[in-house]
């Protein structure tokens, strides 16, 4: 059972121990299907028309966007400004140079567009792209509005320290593809410290897509227990993807990102 922490900034995500017990296994998942207790690279990403607090990051310039290149996700904070990705999509992005489009569906911008003006990693990460702290938080905002992007498309929730085992759905956007995808499947620890799951057509452009777990299917949101990333920077082929354990680091790297130190 997961062990909600609330800080003293006023919001709280759940830690949960490494040997916690998977939640409903072979339950029906928000695709509809029953999902077996077993881990295969048969299944393959489906296209789909998006879910409001999972979008694409775009490059931008001159207020234009160019083209998409990861996938992020607004994650619950105080302040309702901050986003998730992998920290090798966004390493040496100026502020203003990257936007993240929620949403995003063939061309349509149905939440608007969102400038990152801030990016976080960790030390580690800026040292030596050390692959376990392959994460970063993103605040981003609208020119010309106080709204922030939580109070717009909803947001996922953090979860550290997730059991490893978990039935989860994978979102992201390739860069082959105006359209988002999603697979289900269970995770595993295949190297200390790194998720695998298995599904295929993840690839460029999928980097950062969140794994969710528990998705509510009647909003499509979520826990993030992962993003796309880690080793191998999520992975040398489109069938395998990998994602960095949240663990004290990235605990750590969250505080930070929400005092904007």
């Amino acid at each position: 059972m997961a062990l909600v922490v609330a800080f003293a900034f006023g919001t709280a995500f759940a830690i949960s121990p490494q040997n916690g017990t998977p939640n409903n296994n072979n339950a029906p998942g928000p695709l509809g299907a029953v999902v077996p207790d077993l881990v295969t690279a048969a299944r393959s990403g489906q296209d789909f028309a998006g879910t409001p607090a999972v979008g694409a990051l775009f490059t931008l310039s001159d207020g234009r966007l160019g083209s998409h290149f990861c996938t992020a996700s607004v994650i619950n904070s105080p302040n309702g400004d901050l986003v998730i990705t992998a920290a090798h999509c966004v390493s040496g992005t100026l502020d203003g140079s990257v936007a993240f489009v929620p949403g995003y569906d063939a061309g349509v911008t149905p939440y608007g567009v969102w400038t990152v003006t801030a990016v976080y990693v960790t030390a580690s990460w800026r040292a030596s792209a050390n692959p376990d702290d392959d994460v970063a938080f993103l605040r981003v905002s609208q020119a010309g509005s106080i709204t922030p992007i939580q109070d717009v498309t909803g947001a996922e929730q953090l979860e550290i320290g997730a059991p490893v085992r978990q039935l989860v759905e994978v979102i992201g956007y390739p860069d082959s593809s105006d359209e988002a995808i999603a697979c289900q499947n269970w995770t595993r620890e295949p190297m200390p410290d790194q998720l695998e799951f298995d599904c295929g057509g993840y690839t460029d452009g999928t980097s950062g897509g969140p794994f969710l777990a528990s998705v509510n299917p009647q909003n499509g949101r979520g826990t993030v227990i992962g993003v796309i990333g880690g080793y191998e920077q999520g992975g040398l082929t489109p069938q395998v993807s990998y994602a960095a354990m949240f663990g004290a680091d990235v605990a750590t790297l969250y505080r930070q990102a929400v005092a904007g130190g």
